[in-house]
């Protein structure tokens, strides 16, 4: 039986619809694990400084990796190796690796000299907090970081090409399992130190998934000195990525710095949020966007038009009705998500309400990230690689100066009206509210914003997405208004006084919710919705007939 499963785990899978709902299976696995790592750290620290730390130290190893590691990321090495002998895989992945080696250490030593001059001046209150020496210490750690996961993708590229996909989920899983071991085991022992030995761990695992892929191909890496005429032509095409990721990234660290100059606790509760949003966007975005890439990128090179226009659209209707249904749902249900989730130990019940807002907040733009991530592979694998990075720069500009201007508002103004909206007026450090909304905003304008390119290259294609939008739409109505009449008629039945009652209750509203929203979609005889049944049926029973689903022949890129 175990066998079996390992053959399983191991085994290829073609289709665009069964690759993505593989995926997000695989990756709700890793999202438990997250989930259950962020319980760990509310249960211990809270929304307190010590999380504070953590989280703005986190921002500096991801700058790093977005700029350096995605130079050699599977996006560009993938299309160069899938049609390669040994040799010439094995002589770019070992020049690409050596090139990570180099130019990230060299910027990560860098950095680990000057950093607590850099935590100075991005987040100059915890900078000078009493566990400072830690801090700096933590972020000089988690440098290896972006090295270790940079190299993970150069080796999972392999894995992609050999649609080992089950395999490829398995990394972050490992990942979270080294940071939860991390909090566990190692804090008590070393403090903030044994939390980053934890992430190393879970880095360091998250390669050795793909060490299996790299002895079945017969693939062995050599170190050299990278030769830069070999690798100029790879990461010429990698730099707009590269510098599109960076903007993500930068922005990112902006709003962290923005948060932490609200007060203690503002950036663990921003983050939280974050997290717990993007458990949605990687079972629906990023999961399509990722499934979608390799055959569009296929159907670019081979000037197939209208199937390029048509993988698009498909992904697109998709990403947008499942995105639109569960927003209805985190927008009714927000508040026991997080009292499930993270309600434990030293998060109190103020860093639950604040948290519950900010997550229904990111999540109306939950449709527009998943868009966002689907619309720039539409654009690399239309070769208009330049475009996504100038979107991503319009939108961190916009995004950033939304946050600081937002900030600058007359407290008893439109912050107050926003406080008193979500219920949490009376909550100390409701301005962080305003960071999520310039976040949600920038999301939607860039997706705006890629939708509108994407016209030079799939004309009409913003057509063909208003029926999925206007059914999502209903669908989200229908399933939030039975949620919450669920929840009224349960509140009247049962007092909220145990996590029993708080998740039992959220349990029936969101099966009411998600019925509901089924029903809608039957009744309306959506597309999406009947493809969603066969398709999950096909993954049940892979043995029976072939159904009518997108079939990518491309190889399918694991980076998100």
């Amino acid at each position: 039986m175990v066998r079996r499963f390992l053959e399983r785990i191991a085994s290829p899978i073609r289709g665009l619809h069964q690759a993505a709902y593989l995926l997000a299976a695989l990756t709700l696995a890793s999202q438990v694990l997250a989930l259950l790592r962020d319980r760990t750290f509310a249960h211990v620290f809270g929304a307190g400084q010590t999380l504070d730390l953590y989280y703005a130290a986190f921002r500096v190893p991801d700058l790093v990796f977005a700029l350096v590691a995605s130079l050699v990321s599977a996006y560009v090495i993938i299309p160069r190796i899938m049609h390669a002998d040994k040799q010439e895989t094995e002589r770019l992945l070992s020049e690409s690796a050596s090139f990570l080696f180099a130019l990230g250490g060299v910027i990560c030593l860098a950095l680990a000299v000057y950093m607590p001059q850099f935590l100075t001046f991005l987040y100059p209150g915890l900078a000078a907090s009493q566990e400072s020496e830690s801090f700096v210490l933590l972020a000089r750690m988690l440098l290896l970081q972006p090295i270790l996961l940079g190299l993970s993708g150069v080796l999972g590229s392999v894995t992609q090409v050999h649609r080992r996909f089950a395999l490829f989920a398995l990394s972050p899983v490992l990942y979270n399992l080294g940071i939860i071991l991390g909090i566990v085991f190692l804090y008590p022992l070393w403090g903030l130190a044994g939390i980053g030995v934890g992430v190393i761990l879970g880095a360091v695992a998250h390669l050795l998934v793909n060490m299996p892929t790299m002895l079945e191909a017969g693939i062995v890496l050599r170190f050299r000195i990278p030769n830069p005429r070999y690798l100029l032509p790879l990461v010429r095409d990698s730099v707009p990525r590269s510098l599109a990721l960076g903007m993500g990234s930068v922005t990112a660290l902006v709003l962290t710095a923005a948060a932490s100059r609200i007060g203690t606790g503002a950036v663990s509760v921003f983050t939280f949020a974050g997290n717990l949003q993007a458990v949605p966007l990687s079972l629906i975005g990023a999961s399509y966007a990722v499934a979608a890439f390799p055959a569009l990128s296929e159907a670019s090179a081979l000037n197939k038009h209208d199937e390029f226009r048509r993988i698009i659209s498909v992904s697109a209707r998709h990403i947008i009705l499942w995105s639109a249904v569960a927003i209805g749902l985190i927008v009714v249900l927000r508040a026991h998500l997080v009292r499930v989730i993270l309600g434990t130990g030293a998060f109190d019940w103020e860093a639950t309400r604040l948290t519950a807002a900010l997550l229904a907040i990111l999540a109306v733009g939950l449709a527009a990230q998943g868009l966002v991530l689907l619309f720039s592979r539409a654009l690399y694998a239309a070769r208009q690689s330049w475009r996504p990075f100038l979107y991503q720069l319009s939108g961190m500009f916009l995004t950033t100066g939304l946050a600081y201007a937002f900030l600058r508002l007359p407290a008893d103004g439109f912050p107050a009206a926003l406080a008193w909206l979500f219920k949490v007026g009376d909550v100390t450090g409701a301005s962080i509210l305003l960071v999520a909304l310039a976040a949600t905003l920038g999301q939607i304008f860039l997706a705006a914003l890629s939708l509108v390119a994407l016209h030079g290259v799939a004309p009409g294609i913003g057509k063909t997405l208003t029926r999925s939008l206007a059914d999502g739409i209903v669908a989200a109505v229908a399933g939030g208004v039975a949620a919450y009449a669920t929840l009224m008629i349960e509140g009247g039945i049962a007092p909220l006084t145990t996590l029993v009652a708080v998740f039992t209750q959220g349990v029936l509203a969101g099966i009411v919710g998600l019925t509901a929203s089924a029903a809608a979609l039957f009744y309306l005889e959506n597309e999406e919705f009947r493809i969603v049944t066969s398709a999950v049926g096909r993954l049940l029973r892979p043995h029976a007939e072939r159904l009518g689903v997108l079939s990518p022949s491309a190889e399918e890129p694991a980076q998100p």
